[in-house]
């Protein structure tokens, strides 16, 4: 045999040896996973609009400005009226990157961003995940691109925005609060007093107090946990917001001053209420009357009614054992009720569409006669399967309305309609393309509206919530 076939052969058997190993399911996976990752490039393409850090301009030239010797807020960006409009403790975290390019300032923010959107996914997905028995690596890499892709998180990513790392900060009190209600099943002997305290949960409300220290639209959280009787974690979130303003008065005494006593109330420094990325109730409301300004009393009215809704119905959806829901409710709300709430504010929509996907598979297992349902216990909680009988009528289309709105969610947010139809008063019109177009650029907002009315809940979902009482009782029912 020549050498050359000879070395050529023994090439071949080295590769058939490490791709032996490979199981043909998970190389199908992986293909899959790069053809979503490729759509959702070629949507953000089609769907989004130019991106150059605009918002990441701003910030960096704020902090390069603060950290040559001048005034926070006295910052105004060249060719441009914006300013610094975030929280004193929000620029003293944006400092670091006042040594670095604006450019790599954007790619770092980015990189940071993805990388929080993916672990949020992979603690939302992870109880769905298990109890369908899909691989969770699998889930998160295809449901991240898909996230990517939609108006809010390539609005964020674009611009050099923050709201996916306050997002992330929320949803880690979740998590801290699952961790917490199913204490000592996470750690072992051998760990350490800081794993043993990050698994305990008893950090629960960090989270939120560090994203109202640097926006102050997540306290509406804390109004939640009040409401839900959830004393310890609102304590929590309450005393790290203050301790950190506190902190920054400490640091930077003038800008905070300047800040809290002035800044705050300017709302005219992000923008007039009736710009089409607006997507506030405030927005719609101003440019449903053709007014750069929202009718103040109007919107208040409507604003209260949707904060009653929206905490009314997270507060129900907690008692029914669905924090992530009810959580969700709570940041759609505050979507809602702001009176800005620009496109890539609106994160919120990617859990609601989770929920819709997850109730729409409920109800479908349900139409099968055969339900999983959790009953907590002492250590977290025991699976239980219940024989229902089937509903009436069409078993295979059960969840399918459920399914069709998920899905209805993620186009209007992919495809985003308001752009095509995007006026500026006083030059044009909010009516210049009829009632359709009126109607196409409030379409984000209505579907905000919609989602706190409407978003269902999953009673049992998050049984680790429950109270003890209501605890015992579940147990007593599985044992019936």
């Amino acid at each position: 045999m020549p050498a050359s076939v000879g070395g050529g052969l023994d090439r071949l058997a080295a590769v058939r040896r490490v791709t032996g190993g490979i199981d043909r399911r998970t190389v199908v996976r992986i293909g899959i996973v790069a053809a979503v990752a490729y759509a959702a490039w070629l949507a953000i393409g089609v769907f989004g609009r130019p991106y150059n850090f605009f918002d990441m301009k701003i910030y960096h030239g704020a902090v390069v400005w603060w950290a040559s010797g001048h005034e926070l807020y006295e910052f105004v960006a060249p060719d441009t009226t914006l300013g610094f409009t975030y929280p004193p403790f929000a620029g003293l975290a944006m400092l670091p990157m006042a040594h670095l390019p604006v450019a790599a300032a954007g790619l770092v923010n980015a990189a940071v961003s993805i990388a929080a959107l993916a672990l949020v996914l992979a603690a939302l997905l992870r109880p769905i995940v298990d109890r369908l028995g899909w691989p969770l690596w699998y889930t998160v890499a295809i449901a991240t691109p898909l996230a990517v892709a939609i108006e809010p998180t390539r609005e964020t990513l674009g611009y050099g925005q923050v709201n996916l790392l306050l997002f992330a900060l929320v949803m880690a009190d979740l998590i801290a609060l699952r961790w917490r209600s199913r204490r000592g099943t996470h750690y072992t002997e051998g760990d350490g007093p800081l794993l043993r305290f990050v698994y305990s949960g008893a950090w629960a409300g960090v989270g939120i107090g560090l994203a109202t220290a640097i926006k102050l639209t997540p306290a509406l959280f804390i109004l939640y946990l009040m409401i839900t009787r959830q004393w310890r974690v609102a304590s929590t979130a309450i005393g790290t917001a203050i301790g950190v303003t506190l902190g920054s008065f400490g640091i930077v005494g003038a800008e905070s001053r300047a800040y809290f006593g002035g800044v705050l109330w300017q709302t005219e420094r992000v923008g007039a209420a009736d710009m089409t990325p607006n997507q506030s109730l405030a927005g719609l409301l101003a440019r449903l009357y053709d007014s750069i300004e929202t009718p103040g009393l109007l919107w208040l009215a409507f604003s209260v009614l949707v904060l009653a809704l929206g905490l009314s119905r997270a507060a129900d959806a907690h008692s029914d054992g669905d924090e992530l829901t009810a959580f969700t409710l709570v940041g759609l709300t505050a979507n809602v009720i702001s009176p800005i709430s620009w496109t890539h504010h609106l994160v919120w929509v990617i859990p609601a569409i989770i929920v819709l996907v997850d109730h729409a598979v409920r109800r479908r297992d349900a139409s099968r006669g055969l339900v999983p349902r959790t009953a907590p216990g002492p250590q977290g909680g025991s699976s239980v399967w219940s024989v229902l009988r089937p509903p009436i009528g069409y078993p295979t289309l059960t969840g399918l309305r459920h399914g069709v709105a998920a899905v209805g969610l993620y186009l209007i947010f992919l495809i985003s309609p308001i752009w095509p139809y995007e006026h500026q008063l006083p030059e044009v019109s909010h009516y210049q393309d009829g009632l359709f177009g009126a109607l196409m650029e409030n379409s984000l907002a209505l579907a905000l509206i919609v989602l706190v009315a409407a978003l269902p809940w999953r009673p049992g979902a998050e049984p680790a919530f429950h109270t003890d009482r209501m605890a015992r009782a579940a147990l007593l029912y599985a044992r019936r």
